[in-house]
């Protein structure tokens, strides 16, 4: 039954108000926004002012909106939503790899590769062989698996956010497991880079005392029949942002290794195995 709109009955009015036929899943997750849109407002006390502010920063992060840039992607990111809602979604049995964040620059379609040939295409970077299995849970092989690899260049940028500087599918591949599940690849060690702090996202950081850098990492889709899709990173293990991601992405089991090597076909080797769950 709905009621007149009272600060104390807030809640009750807005929610009283669905249809009686509305779908159960959508009355559910508005019901729950509501109550809690209500509680933090009821609990920040906030004022006018305050929510004339809030309504400008929404609406100027619709404003830098495109095709190749979501402001509000970045705002869920650094908040830690996207983290949140991926970690719970991807619950997994424990000694399985754990995932995190897509990210904003994965492209459909990168080149397949022979297993142990170089995606750096721009000669740029200290290389780096990455290596390892793709196993179950009982660290029996899988074979077929493929894997899906890409990272930033030396300079901090993929290719898609410098398309007339880098060549097409710079440091991009397409990897399959043979039976002994393993795969191998050169790219180039990764480098920290900043999100796109040049809009509301970045403003906001900079009033909060946030930096906008994410930590070295490279990124893979390890995808296999039978089996979850991993959606992950490996980061360089002594990245100074490893604690403070700007889009909180790291987990402890995530980070790599990375050797120096003297007299090896590059200057580093990175090894790391992905354990997959089952479907």
């Amino acid at each position: 039954m709905t009621s007149y709109f009272t600060e104390e009955a807030s809640v009750d009015a807005v929610n009283g108000r669905m249809g009686a036929d509305i779908d159960p899943r959508l009355r559910e997750i508005m019901t729950c926004l509501v109550t809690h849109l209500h509680a933090f407002i009821k609990e920040a006390r906030l004022s006018q002012e305050e929510w004339e502010v809030a309504i400008d920063f929404l609406t100027e992060t619709g404003k830098i909106c495109s095709e190749q840039r979501q402001e509000f992607i970045l705002l869920s990111d650094t908040l830690g939503v996207s983290m949140l809602v991926d970690a719970i979604n991807n619950r997994r049995q424990p000694g399985a790899t754990e995932n995190t964040v897509l990210g904003p620059f994965h492209v459909l379609g990168a080149p397949r590769h022979e297993m142990g040939e170089c995606i750096t295409l721009d000669g740029k970077g200290e290389s780096c062989l990455f290596e390892g299995r793709v196993t179950d849970l009982g660290g029996n092989p899988i074979e077929g698996a493929s894997i899906d690899v890409w990272s930033d260049n030396a300079d901090g940028f993929y290719d898609v956010q410098q398309p007339s500087l880098q060549p097409r599918w710079n440091n991009r591949g397409i990897f399959v497991t043979g039976p002994e599940g393993r795969y191998s690849f050169i790219g180039i060690k990764p480098v920290s880079y900043p999100i796109p702090d040049d809009g509301p996202v970045g403003k906001m950081l900079k009033q909060l005392g946030r930096h906008p850098y994410r930590p070295a990492h490279m990124h893979y889709i390890v995808t296999a029949a039978g089996y979850q899709k991993l959606v992950t990173h490996t980061f360089v293990g002594d990245d100074v942002y490893l604690l403070s991601d700007a889009v909180f992405g790291v987990k402890s089991t995530l980070t790599a290794p990375y050797e120096r090597l003297v007299d090896g076909i590059t200057k580093w080797r990175s090894p790391f195995d992905f354990i997959l769950n089952p479907a």
